[in-house]
Parts: structure tokens; C-alpha cells; sequence
């Protein structure tokens, strides 16, 4: 079976430079007293977007023609051949209808196999486009007809499911129009689809981290920060600090695998020099539908200025919920609602590791522009993300301490060991994990500002499936950083056999991360209902965050018979071998 992978490239070069001297410029004018919305020389600060990047286009109606092909992009200043639909990279907005049978037919001009899966979408498994699971993908000269019943509402998206097509621009976005009046007031939406580029070959990317898992991670342990730390907590707690990540192989600042070394940061298809353009007029509600579609980068999102009210989350109607940041993992999607009263604000979106940033614009104009926040410090993960709940006795060994994150003292903690319990697949286990949902995650634990978190999600029309559990299950999400190896209790994928749900029933699901990554788990096919610690239900998610050494439950009630995935939604993951095949019968 082929899995898909994806990769972004942000260069330190040419597009970097462009940004950097336009933050600069801006910076002037602002303090020289100059307001911060102004309209900007289109040629000199390169607002006006180059003619090789267009929105893509909107496609109604109830049956769709898809074409997959090669085409030439450029980036980075380097051209190089990417994975269009329709000529399109990202590919078309799909627009349907609550309550229509939809038909896409799908023709695979490429000299391999393709396949379109529809992510979120509630569907029958054959129509799922899983190569191996649903069907036997979409072979070159072919064309492949999907044909199912719309039955939910809300922004999705739909990408490659084969090989690394994904990485290459094998990706686009779904709006779902509810059958009756919609409960979100808007004048207006915007998709806002966040994703990467590489212009390496991602097969050579993947070889790379076999050999080398921190290959692309350049934010490294300094002397000048373990010099900081001396004089903060004293040699011991300093030294200790670094030695627990030495014996677990991990570097502090493992955030992700790819950063901006290799990965362009893109918005809507947009690299950050040409600053895509959203519009608005003033007085206007407006709806940003934000999907993140990259395939190894979680993104901070803000609009400095400008209040953001979660109304959905992965399709689902939630109590709205305002906050000026939130954390999104590929697979996610997040409905927001703003309300500007500016000429122009800034669309940031920050990787979690700090390595670079999707960049655009909410103005009432073309032309215009507003300041691009300066780029946080990368931060290291704490205690917590390596031992779990930080209050169990069991952590009350030999006096160790070290600083969390902040720079906050943490208790004393044992000495980190390797398990063997999963055997080779597997450098750590967490005994403890924590169950809170209450933690916005490394980088955002300090924000002076209002930042999502999971227990602020609450679905808008309660639970929906209100029965008793039939019973329970736990799988860890493991990995070993120095083989590049991931799985799912120490087993990759083709060496671990398919987990059973029996039609109908309900079940509760414990995902438990004995890793020092933040895993997005997607379940294809049924609805994941989210729990919070005490077992009572917050919302319907389709791809769940698991952050490291936490335990996260829910509900799945098994109503689609078939054969399904379930994975890391964390592309080179899924790749080498989080990936589980579960089967409804």
C-alpha cells in the first residue's frame, strides 16, 4: 500500500530577504508616526501577486470533473514540476450541497497511480480513496467516478492519498452549504488554506531522516543558553536538564521534522513575499474558513488586532468562543469569525517550531498592507512534554530539577529511561501521562494573550450518541527519533494487524503518546467524539491533536461498515508507519 507525505520549502534566501527589508520598511513608517494601514508601492515591496500564482477556482454544482497532471511551479525562484488538479495548485474549491448525491470524476493523467481522498467526509469506505483499503487506486489513462450523498455541512478538504503526490500540491478545499438556513451569520467567507513546498524530492526528504531524524531541526542547545540556564537554576538542574534529553536521543526543540530550512510556508498557494489578499468591506462579518493542509507543520494562527470568534471546528458547529490565537495540525480545519474595522490586517500564520510563517492580508482593498509581527523564539519542551502529569509520586526521584517551559522551576523528576516494551520501534514510554486539555502547547503555554484551547471546544447541539460505551480500547502512539521510525504500540504498519469495531457499537478509545511529538490523529470514515477528563463529551473532531505524553480519549460509534484508515496525519509519519487499518464489520 502507498501512503502520502507531504513537504513545504521556506528558503533563507531571496523570499526571505523581501520580507525581511518590507518588515523593515513598515517598521519605519511606523514610528515615524505614520499609521499602520497604508497603500504600498506595488512593485518595490511586492504586493502585486506574480502572474504564476492565482486563487483557485471555485467549482459548484453536483458533479465535478477532476483531471490529475504534472505542471511546472515556481516558489522559491526555482521551477520545478508539482501535482496540479486541473491545472491548479492548490487544486479547486469544492463547493456542495447538504443532502445532494455528488459525482467526481477523476482522470489520472500522471504515469502512476493517483487517488483523491475526501477528508472528514462521511461516506461509503469504497468511496473513501485509500489505496489498499478502498479500492485499488486510480491507475495512469484512467478515470474513477466517486459518487455519494452529501450528509453534513461545514469546510473540509480533499488531498492525494497516494505516494508523496500530496507534498507536490495534491490538495484542495471543500465548503458544504447546510440544507437549511445556516447558523453562522456572515457577509462574507474566505477560504484560508494553509500548506508547504519543498523543492527537494520528497522521497530524497524521507531518506534524509531515516539516516538523520534531526537533519532539518537548526534550533540547537547553545553555550550561551546553557550559561543562561546556570545562572538561572544552578550547574546540577542545567546539567540534568540537558542529560535526560541526551539519554532519550531527543533534542529539546524537536517540534517538527521538516522547518524552514527545506519548506516555503504557503497560504491559498501564496508564498509570504507575494502577500495573497483577502477583501472585506468595511462593517462586514467575515467568515474565515482556515484548513490546514500541509502535510508536516502545525501553524500558529493570529490576525494581530483582530479578535477571532471560533464558530466551527472540523465541520462541527461549536459554542462560539473568542481568542486572539489557536493552534492548527494538518488535517484541521477552523471556522472563525471577525469583524474588522481596519483598512488592513495581517493573516500570520507561525510554525510551531518558529522556523517560518504562512503569510496574508484581510484589507478592504488590493494594494494594502499592514505590519508582520516579529518572529517568536523557538521554545524548549519542558518536563511535562517529557514526563506526563508532573504531580504523580512517582516523579519524586534523586532531587533532579530542571526549567520548564518559561522558565519556570519544575518538580523534582527520575532520570528519563528508554523502553523496551515495544520493542526497537520505541526509545521512551511515559508512564504517566497528563489528560488536560487545558494546555495551548509548547510555544503558546506563556501568551499574554487569549490562546484555543481543546476544553474550550463545545459542539453547539450537545452529544450525539448518548449511550453507554460497549467497551474500551488504548493504543500508543510511539516512534523511535534516531531510526525515523513511527507507530502505533510499537508495531509500523504491514507489521500490525487491523483493529476491530463491531458494527454498531460504541467505543472508547484512549490514544496515549509516549512520544515527544504532537501527533494529529485522523480516523477515516466515522466521527471521533472528544471526551474531556472526567469522561463527559466536548465535540466531534475528524483529526485530533495528541500532544506529547498525553492521553486522549473518545468516543467512536462504529455505524460505517468497510475497511478504514487511521493515522498521523503528520504525512512522513504516516509514512514510516503510524498507520493502523481498522475494519467495521
Amino acid at each position: 500500500m502507498q501512503f502520502k507525505s507531504s513537504q513545504e520549502n521556506l528558503s533563507k534566501s531571496s523570499s526571505d530577504s523581501s520580507v525581511e527589508s518590507r518588515r523593515g520598511f513598515m517598521k519605519g513608517l511606523i514610528a515615524g508616526g505614520v499609521l499602520g494601514t497604508i497603500p504600498l508601492p506595488q512593485s518595490s515591496l511586492g504586493q502585486s501577486t506574480p502572474a504564476h500564482y492565482t486563487e483557485p477556482p471555485v467549482l459548484t454544482g453536483k458533479t465535478f470533473d477532476l483531471t490529475i497532471d504534472k505542471k511546472p511551479v515556481n516558489f522559491t525562484g526555482v521551477s520545478r514540476m508539482a501535482t496540479a488538479i486541473n491545472g491548479s495548485v492548490p487544486g479547486p474549491t469544492l463547493r456542495w450541497k447538504e443532502g445532494d448525491v455528488i459525482t467526481i470524476n477523476v482522470t489520472n493523467r500522471l504515469s502512476e497511480p493517483t487517488s483523491l481522498h475526501w477528508h472528514g467526509i462521511i461516506l461509503p469506505y469504497t468511496m473513501d480513496g485509500v489505496p489498499g483499503l478502498s479500492y485499488g487506486g486510480i491507475q495512469p489513462g484512467e478515470t474513477f467516478q466517486y459518487r455519494f450523498k452529501v450528509e453534513q455541512s461545514g469546510t473540509y478538504w480533499y488531498h492525494s492519498h497516494s505516494g508523496f503526490q500530496e507534498m507536490t500540491g495534491m490538495y484542495g478545499a471543500i465548503i458544504i452549504d447546510p440544507i437549511e438556513e445556516d447558523e453562522i451569520e456572515a457577509d462574507r467567507d474566505h477560504v484560508i488554506l494553509l500548506s508547504e513546498w519543498t523543492d527537494e524530492n520528497p522521497h530524497h526528504v524521507f531518506q534524509k531522516l531515516k539516516t538523520m531524524g534531526h537533519l532539518y531541526n537548526f534550533s540547537q542547545p547553545t553555550m550561551p543558553a546553557l550559561l543562561d540556564d546556570i545562572a538561572s537554576y544552578g550547574l546540577q538542574a542545567a546539567l540534568s536538564k540537558r542529560s535526560m534529553f541526551n539519554a532519550m536521543r531527543m533534542k529539546p526543540t524537536d517540534l517538527a521534522d521538516l522547518s524552514g530550512e527545506t519548506l516555503s510556508y504557503l497560504m491559498n498557494g501564496v508564498p509570504p513575499d507575494a502577500n495573497g489578499t483577502r477583501v472585506f468591506s468595511p462593517g462586514e462579518r467575515v467568515r474565515l474558513r482556515i484548513v490546514n493542509g500541509a502535510g508536516n507543520t502545525f501553524f500558529d494562527f493570529r490576525i494581530p488586532g483582530l479578535a477571532m470568534t471560533i464558530v466551527q471546528v472540523d465541520g462541527v458547529n461549536v459554542h462560539p468562543v473568542t481568542v486572539d490565537e489557536f493552534r492548527i495540525g494538518p488535517g484541521e480545519t477552523y471556522d472563525a469569525v471577525v469583524k474588522p474595522t481596519e483598512r488592513a490586517y495581517t493573516l500570520f500564520a507561525e510554525t510551531m517550531e518558529r522556523s517560518g510563517y504562512a503569510l496574508g492580508t484581510l484589507a478592504v482593498d488590493r494594494g494594502l498592507a499592514s505590519t508582520i509581527p516579529a518572529r517568536r523564539e523557538v521554545e524548549w519542551l519542558s518536563m511535562t512534554d517529557m514526563m506526563g502529569d508532573m504531580s504523580s509520586s512517582e516523579h519524586d526521584m534523586e532531587g533532579m530539577t530542571a526549567s520548564g517551559h518559561g522558565g519556570s522551576n519544575q518538580p523534582p523528576v527520575r532520570a528519563i529511561h528508554a523502553t523496551t516494551e515495544f520493542g526497537p520501534s520505541t526509545d521512551m514510554r511515559v508512564d504517566t501521562p497528563r489528560t488536560n486539555l487545558d494546555d495551548p502547547g509548547v510555544g503558546l503555554r506563556n501568551a499574554s494573550h487569549r490562546v484555543l484551547v481543546l476544553s474550550d471546544l463545545k459542539a453547539l447541539h450537545g452529544e450525539y450518541d448518548r449511550r453507554e460505551v460497549d467497551r474500551e480500547i488504548e493504543l500508543h502512539l510511539t516512534g523511535n527519533m534516531e531510526r525515523y521510525s513511527w507507530s502505533i504500540d510499537g508495531l509500523e504498519y504491514g507489521k500490525s494487524t487491523p483493529v476491530h469495531f463491531k458494527h454498531g457499537e460504541k467505543i472508547r478509545v484512549h490514544l496515549h503518546n509516549d512520544t515527544m511529538m504532537t501527533h494529529p490523529m485522523h480516523l477515516h470514515g466515522m466521527w471521533s467524539d472528544l471526551e474531556d477528563g472526567e469522561g463527559n463529551f466536548l465535540t466531534r473532531r475528524h483529526t485530533i491533536p495528541v500532544q506529547p505524553a498525553q492521553r486522549i480519549s473518545f468516543t467512536v460509534t462504529a455505524d460505517a461498515l468497510g475497511r478504514w484508515a487511521w493515522h498521523c496525519h503528520l504525512l512522513l509519519h504516516m509514512d514510516a508507519g503510524m498507520f493502523r487499518e481498522v475494519v467495521v464489520a
